[in-house]
């Protein structure tokens, strides 16, 4: 049996009904994030809940819509932080990496130290950057998650280093340190704070032959947009019930809004391997990260 198949009207993960799995979550939340000045605008949420063992989305939102928030940067991600903090049966799935290349951080003892030390390692983006081709000998390297699912780039490559950046340090780093989230697979999955994962709407698109030229203006793009919404409802399974949300998702020519939704996806159907305690267990995994597709 596969990971996720359909058994008459019910979903089964690995065998066992969705409703059955412990502990589980109740929200899901896909986010495609930003490292950009004005991430606020850039950056959209995705979430919905469980309904009958489908990802029902009822919202999908930019980032400087949340309480508290606004388009800078510095005002978007706090509140972000607080989204993902008071969702304490939720998970989340985030756009970008969640560490580096096993020989650029094994000098840590694990990923909490790495993280937690990250802002003093690298003042700022352009300091992480160049700090990494120094040590990678000006190469790009990527992780070992990177390559098994065809990322596009490697964590601190020019179209990428401020995402990851920005993730870790403004993100991850306070989350973990005020002990307000779980996240996989570096940490075990318990009940009663938010989960987060790392994925890669790419990746995911890749592995369901989705891989199209969306993101523009054009009919073509718009249409290819459609289509693979279209296609990703069926393969979740997905239910978008407001048809003004579905028009809004695909209306967005950026293509941000629909990579929110494959995030959240992505997100939803990793559940089993969120709570199985052994996905991403194996080194490099634990120490540089893990892309759950």
């Amino acid at each position: 049996m596969s990971l996720i198949e359909p058994v008459g009207t019910e979903l089964v993960f690995a065998g066992q009904p969705y409703r059955d799995l412990q502990p589980r979550p109740r929200r899901i939340h896909g986010v495609d994030f930003s490292g950009a000045v004005d991430a606020g605008w850039k950056i959209w949420i995705a979430s919905g809940s469980v309904d009958e063992d489908c990802l029902r989305i009822e919202d999908c939102r930019r980032a400087e819509d949340l309480p508290g928030s606004g388009k800078p940067l510095d005002r978007c991600l706090p509140a972000l932080r607080e989204l993902i903090a008071g969702e304490t049966h939720g998970v989340f799935g985030l756009d970008f990496p969640f560490g580096l290349p096993d020989d650029l951080v094994r000098n840590y003892g694990d990923w909490d130290q790495f993280v937690l030390d990250f802002s003093k390692r690298y003042p700022g983006p352009k300091d992480f950057r160049q700090d990494c081709f120094e040590q990678a000998d000006h190469h790009e390297r990527k992780r070992a998650t990177d390559r098994e699912n065809a990322a596009p780039f490697a964590a601190y490559n020019l179209k990428l280093y401020r995402q990851t950046y920005y993730g870790i340090r403004d993100v991850l780093a306070p989350l973990v340190r005020e002990r307000r989230a779980y996240v996989l697979p570096m940490q075990s999955a318990h009940s009663g704070r938010p989960w987060l994962v790392e994925i890669c709407p790419a990746c995911t698109l890749k592995k369901e032959h989705l891989y199209l030229s969306y993101k523009g203006t054009s009919m073509d793009r718009r249409e290819a947009r459609a289509y693979i919404l279209a296609a990703i409802e069926r393969i979740a399974p997905l239910v978008i019930p407001d048809k003004d949300l579905r028009a809004r998702i695909i209306a967005d020519a950026g293509g941000d809004a629909l990579d929110s939704v494959i995030a959240a996806v992505a997100t939803f159907r990793s559940i089993p391997r969120m709570i199985d305690g052994y996905t991403g267990k194996q080194m490099p995994y634990p120490l540089e990260g893990f892309i759950f597709v």
